[in-house]
């Protein structure tokens, strides 16, 4: 059988994309699967990092704020379309996947047309403008949350969840303390809380700014700090925190054993990004979620209330975060019995075995 995979642009796209490709080789593992992206993004380098094949297409989004560029972008548009066009034709793929982002609409409009069945992939509570683009074209829609049908036709949604990454539950505590006294110098410690901070890959300007301004509240508490910054703002972390006498802190500006992570985490600030929700549910991890305002449709707030209406998380507003993240943060992660609650509350909310039902419902259209 052959499948063709699209999508892209953030990590909360690529990582569910690789996922659910890894769970269609474990069902057919003589399968043959392409990835269609876009030239530039992301996906171009970390899909070929997974194994697999992927092309480029030109395309781009709309630039809402300078309107006279798009011209520039319809052309891509076409061109894009053309070269999809010649991508099916000579793939021939059995089934089409979804996961959002601008190569997965010119992809996915072009199978669809050409009689390729087409399954797409849902991350975000507040549909995105490509899924919501292609729901007619769909044969079925796999969403995250409940209530998806004011975007999509009911007959056609399969509540699944969102593949994570398939490795996050395999740390320990034992082996994660090992790891990080001996990589970073520190004594961390078992009977210690520890607070994790991540804001992606690139980082989260409002949560490292946040934390740069309560530095020396962290440092006295006592706690300990894994504080991932993400490369943009690595060097000004860094710097802010030279300058006080640490060993409680971990200062990373990407953490590369994320299993070991979450395992010596006692509370989590993360933003409000589909797949970091995702994992944060499947693991139980008590967390304080902090939506970007940069994104679409306000979609990070969409996904934090899912969870804060079900007392699962706590959420801090962006706006809000200088000043409260850490005064809400250091009585929370000594709060046992909150912790406990948010940890049980947030552990009903996981779907697992997102990846292979996904791949299930693909390979039941490929059968038809």
């Amino acid at each position: 059988m052959k499948f063709l995979i699209s999508g892209g642009g953030t990590g909360g796209h690529i990582f569910p994309a690789v996922s659910i490709a890894n769970a269609l080789r474990e069902v057919d593992p003589k399968c043959e699967i392409l990835f269609v992206g876009a030239l530039g993004r992301m996906e171009m380098e970390r899909v070929p990092q997974a194994g697999y094949e992927i092309i480029g297409l030109p395309v781009k989004g709309f630039d809402r704020s300078r309107p006279w560029k798009n011209i520039r972008v319809v052309i891509d548009l076409i061109r894009s379309m053309c070269q999809a066009r010649k991508i099916v034709r000579d793939f021939r793929p059995d089934v089409g996947v979804g996961v959002g982002g601008y190569a997965s609409g010119a992809a996915m409009k072009v199978a669809a047309k050409m009689g390729v069945p087409i399954l797409l992939q849902e991350q975000n509570g507040f549909a995105g403008v490509t899924n919501k683009l292609l729901k007619d074209d769909a044969k079925k829609i796999c969403v995250a949350y409940e209530g998806m049908e004011r975007f999509f036709p009911k007959d056609k949604i399969i509540l699944t969840g969102n593949p994570v990454r398939q490795n996050l539950a395999s740390g320990t505590k034992e082996d994660a303390l090992c790891y990080f006294n001996e990589e970073f110098g520190v004594k961390f410690t078992a009977d210690q809380k520890t607070l994790l901070i991540i804001g992606g890959s690139l980082g989260a300007g409002t949560i490292n700014q946040s934390i740069i301004a309560h530095l020396k509240e962290l440092v006295e508490s006592g706690i300990q700090v894994i504080w991932q910054t993400g490369k943009n703002y690595f060097a000004d972390c860094k710097k802010s925190l030279e300058v006080l006498p640490h060993d409680n802190i971990i200062c990373i500006d990407f953490v590369s054993q994320m299993p070991l992570a979450y395992a010596l985490a006692d509370l989590v600030i993360s933003r409000a990004g589909a797949s970091s929700i995702s994992e944060l549910c499947l693991l139980g991890k008590p967390s304080i979620l902090v939506p970007s305002p940069n994104v679409a449709e306000d979609h990070q707030t969409h996904n934090a209330m899912a969870l804060v209406k079900k007392d699962a998380a706590v959420l801090v507003k962006d706006v809000d975060a200088k000043e409260s993240l850490i005064a809400t943060a250091l009585p929370l992660i000594q709060d046992d019995i909150r912790l406990e609650s948010l940890r049980k509350n947030i552990l009903t909310l996981a779907l697992p075995d997102s990846a292979r039902i996904i791949a299930a419902e693909v390979m039941k259209l490929a059968k038809r």
